[in-house]
């Protein structure tokens, strides 16, 4: 009787499983290296992003300052926040002049269809220690891209031999002469005032 021949074992199945987990470690290395790829190129896109004002620094000043300097500077100088003392006789027109141009503007006197002479005015003081109200000397000088304030007490333009009392209410038109040759034209409200009681004196007397 003859036996059986044993049958030979299996060999281990080691290099099959292997080569899967090298594929699957490959492919995972792959995977984050074009994830890293991806994310780099989308920080560098949203940083270079012309559409975003923070892609190129300062932009957003720069057009900011040159609308302010553009809305500073439209070649004209105003009176601003102007009025005229109501009275007879004599009175004076406050407020602030801006100057909205390159150059400095000197204004030295006027006219006036209310009255028979504008002179540009200030309040002076005395040996005595008094305030007297005289003439301003060379005229009202406006800085370019400044400004300077007509007000009670000081600088002040000044209407004198009125044609008809001014009461609250009207409208004052003037006409400013500069020394450099420009006429400026404003108009402004007549408001009650109790105080800029002060008298004009001839500087001669």
């Amino acid at each position: 009787m003859n036996r059986p021949l044993p049958l030979p074992l299996p060999r281990p199945l080691t290099r099959p499983l292997t080569r899967p987990l090298r594929r699957r470690g490959r492919s995972a290395a792959m995977a984050t290296a074009v994830l890293a790829a991806a994310l780099t190129v989308a920080s560098c896109g949203t940083a270079a992003d012309p559409a975003s004002p923070s892609a190129v620094p300062g932009a957003a000043t720069a057009t900011s300052s040159t609308t302010e300097s553009e809305a500073s500077r439209d070649g004209t100088v105003a009176l601003e926040s102007g009025w005229a003392k109501a009275g007879a006789g004599m009175t004076a027109v406050f407020g602030t002049v801006v100057n909205r141009t390159d150059a400095d503007v000197t204004i030295v006197g006027g006219s006036s269809p209310s009255a028979g002479e504008v002179q540009v005015h200030t309040m002076a003081k005395q040996p005595d220690g008094s305030m007297r109200m005289v003439q301003k000397k060379g005229g009202l000088t406006v800085p370019a891209g400044g400004s300077a304030e007509l007000a009670p007490g000081g600088d002040h333009i000044m209407l004198l031999a009125l044609a008809a009392p001014l009461v609250n209410g009207d409208d004052v038109a003037l006409r400013m002469i500069t020394k450099e040759g420009t006429q400026l034209e404003w108009t402004v409200p007549v408001r009650s005032f109790a105080g800029a009681e002060e008298t004009y004196v001839p500087e001669d007397h």
